[in-house]
């Protein structure tokens, strides 16, 4: 685990990100926070994600997901049915980061605009 210090009137520190690195790496990329949030209220099909999560393709829901559920955030259960049924949901460690991604995600809808308008400005 990281060792955060601090000095008198210093910032926070984090002594060795390598941890916060690995896993901000995994989860914080394009779409598995969108993967997450989208599995905070039930577990869902694979095709009722690729409809939920707009604009990822098949292969990248396909790499999120197994790399999630290598994490041990999701479970993935298939049921011997004909046809085939395969369900995607949060294991108790990746609730844990619901909250997170609702805050993010509010605080992204509330400050996108103003986002926006400085990148314009740079321009």
């Amino acid at each position: 685990m990281a060792k955060v210090t601090r000095k008198a009137d210093s910032p926070l520190r984090i002594r060795d990100g390598g941890a916060v690195r690995e896993v901000l790496d995994r989860i914080g990329d394009k779409w598995s926070l969108l993967v997450i949030g989208t599995l905070r209220a039930d577990p869902l099909r694979f095709g009722e994600l690729e409809q939920a999560v707009a604009g990822i393709s098949q292969r990248m829901l396909t790499l999120t997901l197994k790399n999630l559920v290598e994490d041990g955030l999701l479970v993935r259960t298939a049921y011997a049915e004909v046809p085939p049924r395969v369900e995607y949901e949060l294991t108790e460690l990746g609730r844990t980061l619901v909250p997170l991604v609702m805050a993010l995600a509010e605080w992204a809808m509330a400050n996108h605009e103003h986002i926006n308008a400085n990148r314009r400005s740079c321009k």
